[in-house]
């Protein structure tokens, strides 16, 4: 890993890790790299900071840089979710009934969305 930021779990017993001014790696249980999502899916992160995985097993992913979060699901395109109203997104994380929750550092606040 090339400076580690941020990291979440994943519902098979893996965990998914963002690195400083790079990439997204994905790791299976036994720690081996899985993939990367800059390669997997094509997408080119500014600066990827908060991680975490919702309840269908889809990666989201807030990168500081482009001030956006968006969802890798597993099969097929990424998906940008939030493309406004965030200043730093930092740490993220989501619930269970479908709300995201995202710090933005800039802003001293935590946003929810649905």
């Amino acid at each position: 890993l090339q400076g580690p930021r941020y990291v979440s779990p994943l519902p098979s017993g893996g965990f998914v890790v963002s690195e400083e001014c790079g990439d997204v790696k994905v790791f299976l249980s036994s720690h081996k790299l899985l993939c990367s999502l800059s390669s997997k899916y094509g997408h080119q992160f500014g600066n990827p900071a908060g991680v975490c995985v919702d309840t269908e097993g889809s990666i989201l992913v807030a990168d500081e840089q482009r001030r956006t979060v968006h969802l890798f699901p597993e099969h097929g395109a990424p998906i940008c979710l939030v493309s406004t109203g965030l200043q730093r997104p930092a740490g993220m994380a989501c619930s269970s009934s479908g709300h995201l929750f995202v710090a933005d550092t800039v802003e001293n606040c935590v946003k929810v969305f649905k």
